[in-house]
């Protein structure tokens, strides 16, 4: 797998996805955040052109200059479940710590990526965003006490689906998973 920093906010990158294979593709024609993505290796006497596996998009606080926020990350339908995603957050979250940022946040809205992103070093801040999101931060508390409140609060949700449900009970007085390694 390839890591790569597509550029910055203030460049104006745009990266056209199938909607069919992402979610979130129509953000990431705009222009006002950053993206970084994640191929598959090309290897010899390939373009790697069809090879885009995930992308996230992100761009700097409005109001708090040292913090940074990864607005979408989205992961080709059949590669979702393989750590790709929170690499790409580990990656990208690196980049915006190498630039100056002392903070990344992100904003979650379901438990597998409240997971994901604790994978790639985030932590659950206690704070709620948006429609049922919570703010994870890196650096961030990574207790067990802290990884579980967030995984109460979507227990707290009547929308979940079974499997969802299902992954939340498996996770029960469990710490947060280790921190996987960063793609350089």
């Amino acid at each position: 797998m390839e890591y790569a920093l597509v550029g910055w906010p203030d460049e104006g990158p745009q990266l056209r996805l199938d909607h069919r294979e992402f979610s979130y593709a129509g953000k990431f024609v705009m222009s006002n955040t950053g993206k970084a993505v994640a191929r598959n290796d090309a290897g010899p006497g390939r373009d790697g052109g069809d090879d885009l596996v995930a992308a996230v998009a992100f761009n700097e606080d409005r109001t708090d200059p040292g913090t940074a926020w990864l607005r979408y990350v989205t992961v080709r339908d059949d590669r979702r479940g393989e750590g790709v995603g929170a690499r790409l957050a580990a990656f990208a979250s690196d980049r915006l710590e190498a630039r100056g940022y002392d903070r990344v946040q992100i904003a979650v809205n379901n438990p597998f990526a409240y997971h994901a992103l604790h994978k790639a070093g985030f932590g659950y801040t206690g704070e709620r965003t948006g429609l049922a999101e919570l703010v994870l931060a890196r650096p961030g508390d990574r207790a067990r006490e802290s990884y579980q409140a967030g995984l109460d609060a979507y227990r707290e949700r009547d929308d979940l689906a079974p499997e969802e449900r299902e992954f939340l009970e498996a996770k029960a007085g469990e710490g947060p998973p280790d921190v996987i390694s960063v793609p350089e």
